[in-house]
């Protein structure tokens, strides 16, 4: 079993500042009367994979619902420069932005050829993703193209759905909990997956439970407690701030 890429620069290389792809200030949401998210700012450069810790319902996958629209927001997103907040998830997904629910929401009676159709991108513009590129990252579904998706195993379901959301060739892709409930040697296959979608120049936000994996991934990290953004630095800096860790972090 491979060990998960590091895709972080030396740590004698000071990196460039990303141009700002995502944009998310003093963000508000709401389930009822339960204020989810109270206040969250970040931003996301390109080609940057940029994770989210924080313990279970501090508001991590409510912060990449709201800016895809399924969760009704309060504040500013800008995606490229312009305001989205408040765009139908259609409207999201047509100016480049891709989610990966953490539920997969795969078509389980469809075929793996058939759930990677609907996710191709329309229009004169090609995709930087063919079916040859998803087949290489991940051959098992080459394998089984013609497999309903409600057969596969939970580690192929989640391929075939960021696969799906790749064919519609996003520039920034939000990936929820992707390695929830897999295999060691499946959850080193997400995040070469991970690490070679940001090769291609595909920005990734990534919600993550698990630290070593967000750690070897990520530029930068913020962590979350409470619906606040409550740090904001480089693995590195994570690493060397125990306090943080054992507050917000550690069980």
């Amino acid at each position: 079993m491979s060990a998960l890429p590091d895709t972080r620069p030396p740590p004698a290389a000071a990196p460039a500042p990303a141009l700002a792809l995502l944009e998310v200030e003093d963000l508000h949401a709401f389930y009822g009367k339960s204020h989810i998210l109270q206040g969250v700012s970040f931003r996301v450069g390109e080609g940057e994979i940029v994770s989210m810790l924080g313990r279970n319902g501090v508001g991590r996958s409510t912060t990449l619902k709201a800016i895809m629209g399924d969760v009704a927001p309060r504040g500013t997103i800008r995606f490229k420069g312009r305001p989205i907040a408040g765009l139908r998830p259609y409207a999201v997904a047509r100016r480049g932005l891709g989610y990966v629910p953490e539920e997969r929401a795969i078509f389980p009676k469809l075929t793996v050829r058939q759930n990677l159709a609907l996710g191709e991108k329309g229009g004169a513009r090609s995709s930087r993703w063919a079916y040859a590129d998803i087949f290489r990252l991940f051959p098992r579904l080459e394998e089984r193209i013609d497999t309903p998706g409600g057969v596969l195993s939970g580690g192929e379901q989640q391929m075939l759905t960021i696969c799906r959301t790749l064919m519609g060739d996003p520039d920034l892709i939000m990936i929820d909990e992707p390695t929830e409930g897999l295999s060691p040697q499946m959850v080193t296959r997400v995040g070469d997956m991970i690490a070679e979608i940001a090769a291609r120049g595909v920005a990734v936000l990534l919600v993550e439970q698990k630290l070593t994996i967000a750690l070897k991934l990520s530029q930068r990290l913020y962590v979350m407690g409470h619906g606040h953004v409550v740090f904001e630095g480089t693995p590195d800096a994570l690493l060397a701030n125990e306090a943080v860790r054992r507050e917000w972090l550690e069980v």
